[in-house]
């Protein structure tokens, strides 16, 4: 997959900014933070820092996947958005676009995950040594051979929406690790973080953040 790295050189997207905050949209194809090696530096937090050389990582979001990412400009909002991940108080929702024709309106997937080892990056469920991984999720629209859904993680794990689709029987369309077959047939990843509800390190108010969805 690093081999052929060629991420968009779309200006950057700012969806929000002030003193402790800088929210952004990020485009399927580029890293969140640098790969190993030269050929793997080009990321959205080197394009960030270009621009604001405050920024401070906070979350990440995988190369394939789009959408809002949070980055803080101060030290305090770091730490104070970082406890929010912790805490699972930052609500998170995607949209996605999932093989075949899911039954049920609305769902649970409760699977614990972990690094598989021998394939790296890749995740898979293991019930002894997994950590607790959760998504809920609901239909939007049926489509010819695919679903739209809208995904609300309630753990926060590595490949999680992408493993647990996959599990229940609909991997996200054009995923390059966890689809198979007609299911690759896309033009990228099918999942776009659309939103991201957080309390503003600057006394705590409530605000919700959102990037369209492009597909």
């Amino acid at each position: 997959m690093s081999d052929d790295y060629n991420p968009p050189n779309d200006p950057l997207v700012i969806v929000h900014r002030d003193h402790h905050l800088l929210l952004v949209d990020k485009q399927s194809g580029l890293l969140s933070v640098p790969g190993k090696g030269e050929h793997l530096a080009d990321c959205l937090i080197s394009r960030v820092k270009a621009v604001f050389p405050e920024a401070l990582l906070v979350h990440r979001l995988d190369r394939d996947t789009s959408g809002i990412m949070v980055f803080a400009l101060s030290a305090q909002a770091q730490r104070h958005l970082g406890l929010q991940f912790e805490k699972r108080q930052m609500k998170k929702v995607y949209v996605a676009r999932v093989w075949g024709r899911v039954a049920e309106k609305t769902g649970t997937v409760d699977l614990p995950l972990i690094v598989d080892w021998p394939n790296r990056p890749l995740q898979h469920v293991n019930h002894e040594t997994g950590k607790p991984a959760v998504t809920d999720w609901r239909v939007v629209k049926y489509e010819e051979n695919a679903t739209r859904v809208r995904l609300y993680p309630q753990t926060g794990r590595s490949h999680q929406l992408r493993v647990h689709m996959r599990e229940i029987g609909h991997p996200i369309l054009g995923d390059p690790f966890y689809a198979t077959g007609d299911a690759l047939d896309a033009p990228r990843l099918m999942l776009h973080a659309e939103s991201l509800n957080l309390r503003h390190p600057d006394g705590g108010r409530g605000m919700r953040f959102s990037a369209q969805c492009p597909f």
